[in-house]
């Protein structure tokens, strides 16, 4: 019994830790964690506490001996046109808003454009009827 009241507090003590690390840099959009993955990436090995930014842009963190804490880094759009979409550069990790026909054109809807068949417009609008 007291061995599993020990591991569920280390267990809090890592998950505070990893939300803790991971709002430095920015506030996470979604996090994860696997108690199976071991702390490696590309080859180099993490201890407890270290970080490191994989090629999706989450920031991750090692947890050793209860697994590894990964959170997105990066704040994705919510309210374009439903022409556009989101594109997230993997080494930089920087957000552009692109045309989904053409995703080398940016996409500026202006700011009088209203796309009632998506973003917060709709969900307004649903809330209200």
């Amino acid at each position: 019994m007291k061995m599993e009241i020990a591991g569920v507090n280390w267990l809090l003590a890592a998950a505070g830790f990893l939300l803790w690390t991971s709002g430095v840099s920015a506030a996470p959009m979604e996090c994860h964690f696997n108690s199976k993955a071991l702390c490696v990436f590309e080859g180099r090995h993490y201890s407890l506490g270290e970080t490191w930014m994989d090629n999706t842009c989450m920031q991750c963190t090692c947890l050793h001996p209860v697994g590894v804490g990964c959170c997105e880094t990066v704040h994705r759009p919510v309210d374009f046109p439903a022409w556009c979409e989101v594109r997230v550069e993997p080494v930089t990790c920087k957000v552009s808003l692109v045309q989904a026909a053409d995703p080398r054109l940016p996409c500026s809807p202006g700011a009088n454009f209203i796309d009632p068949s998506h973003g917060s417009l709709q969900l307004q609008q649903q809330l209200e009827g």
